[in-house]
């Protein structure tokens, strides 16, 4: 570390900033931290303390970025409190919240992030008198709470919310999720409701069972709903229409329809027209239809114009008509995308950025081909899950004459995935991404494929350009028994095998 410290040392701070951005926030404090003035005052910048996240995501479980207890205690004794004054946001793992909490006072922090907690880990850390007496329960208005899904019983949701909103009096946003931070956990409505309240909370994110009340008051609502929605005449606009006063509403779902996709016009009949203090409404809404040869069925172009006098613009329309499960699929949804999922993208695509996306699910009945893979990494640079569902093989033609291109353009590359299910799709699409020379990915990666297929295009564990990628995995999900373990062992030297 020395001899790479005096090399870093003899560049510029531009550069030096460039290569800092690139790393992680704690590594770069517990790396550099002390070694000279020069370097203290380039991490101490606001980019790299403002927000520490002591957890890291570990195949949908949040561990301990750290397993040394002696770094660990490097921050809280000596790190944490040089820096204090400058932290606005700590994600806290459950093991070592309160020693992170108790090693400095954060006069400046508004946000936490609480993962993995059970119900006695937040009546400890809530009913603790330090906490209680500082001024953290008044400084916190946002707060996101991870819980075990395990644990995610009703009782233990009702019992967190009472010491949340009864230490921390100034919240406005308050969120839960479960351990895989992918869904919202879930609090019931459909009982006598829970003796707890708040009355500064704007934000409530959680997973509805039921809610029939009339909530007039509210100003903000965002609804996202992972499975497909069958009634949404009867479901979705009842549950809107109980919020007359919305000014900002978020809807993300895909539902069944008989007669007509959900377009511009519906939206504007069907929710414009109740909503008469709405100013922002942002949308990724999928309709699914049943067709068949005598239907008029409108394209792309006939969905977008029915946009045209949508007070609300930048709404990008896609349609795609799968005629092997005789199905329409019309996906709308406006423009920065601000959902964290993309579900069914096809070979239609418009492309655009998606910053805000990590979860991206592809599906079609023509190949994907490498260049839509170059296009899928390069929309979705944050993406930390991929699901592949397609049985059709690639065109070998077109994917031999891209990938005769040497230069790096040619290979897709997924800087953040951490995920990759491919289980369900043609062998082609195995090879497109543990073949090195067309996928790029980092290590930690979970991998769920089924075994016939891995062996095919491993050439029974013995191809080299598939080693590299495979080395990379961490986890190995097989869809049956293994039959020669040694041989998957060795050529995935790293990977957990299931």
């Amino acid at each position: 570390m020395k001899y790479s410290c005096v090399e870093l040392n003899n560049l510029p701070d531009e550069i030096l900033l460039i290569i800092f951005k690139k790393l992680d926030n704690l590594e770069i404090l517990h790396s550099f931290q002390g070694v000279n003035e020069r370097f203290n005052k380039i991490i101490y910048d606001p980019i790299f303390t403002s927000r520490l996240s002591f957890p890291q995501l570990s195949f949908n479980k949040y561990i301990k970025k750290f397993s040394s207890d002696i770094i660990l205690n490097r921050f809280c004794s000596h790190i944490l409190p040089t820096i204090r004054t400058k932290i606005t946001w700590l994600d806290l793992e459950a093991e070592s919240m309160r020693n992170i909490l108790d090693a400095a006072d954060y006069p400046n922090l508004y946000a936490l992030g609480l993962y993995n907690v059970e119900e006695e880990t937040a009546k400890c850390l809530f009913t603790d008198e330090r906490l209680s007496a500082s001024n953290l329960k008044n400084q916190i208005t946002t707060l996101i709470i991870s819980i075990d899904p395990d644990k995610n019983e009703r009782s233990t949701m009702i019992n967190i919310c009472y010491y949340v909103f009864n230490v921390f009096i100034n919240l406005t946003h308050l969120t839960f999720y479960d351990a895989a931070h992918q869904n919202n956990a879930r609090l019931l409505f459909d009982v006598p409701f829970p003796t707890f309240s708040s009355s500064s909370l704007l934000v409530l994110k959680i997973k509805v069972q039921t809610f029939d009340r009339k909530i007039p008051n509210l100003k903000y609502f965002t609804l996202c709903c992972m499975a497909r929605i069958w009634y949404y005449d009867e479901s979705i606009l009842p549950l809107i229409y109980r919020m007359s006063n919305l000014e900002e509403l978020g809807l993300s779902f895909t539902t069944a329809v008989k007669e007509t996709f959900v377009d511009g016009n519906n939206l504007k009949q069907n929710i414009l027209n109740h909503m008469s203090q709405l100013k922002h409404f942002t949308f990724d809404i999928r309709s699914v239809m049943c067709i068949n040869n005598e239907m008029n069925l409108p394209s792309k172009e006939d969905i977008q114009r029915t946009f045209d006098d949508f007070p609300y613009r930048n709404i990008i329309s896609c349609m795609d008509y799968f005629l092997e499960h005789e199905e329409g699929l019309c996906h709308i949804y406006s423009y920065p995308f601000l959902m964290r999922r993309f579900e069914d993208v096809t070979n239609n695509f418009p492309g655009g950025l998606y910053p805000y996306v990590r979860v991206v699910s592809l599906y079609d009945e023509h190949p994907f081909e490498h260049e839509f893979f170059i296009r899928i990494s390069q929309s979705f640079p944050c993406m930390e899950k991929l699901i592949i569902n397609n049985r059709y093989g690639q065109n070998q033609n077109e994917s031999s004459k891209l990938m005769n291109d040497k230069s790096n353009l040619s290979i897709a590359k997924y800087y953040n995935l951490i995920e990759l299910h491919i289980d369900r799709a043609h062998d082609d699409y195995v090879d497109e991404f543990l073949c090195n020379t067309k996928t790029y990915f980092q290590n930690n990666i979970l991998l769920d494929i089924d075994y016939e297929v891995l062996q095919k295009v491993t050439n029974d564990f013995r191809r080299d350009d598939t080693r590299i990628n495979c080395t990379k995995v961490n986890e190995l999900s097989l869809s049956e028994k293994v039959k020669d373990s040694k041989s998957v062992q060795d050529y995935f030297p790293f990977a957990t095998i299931n």
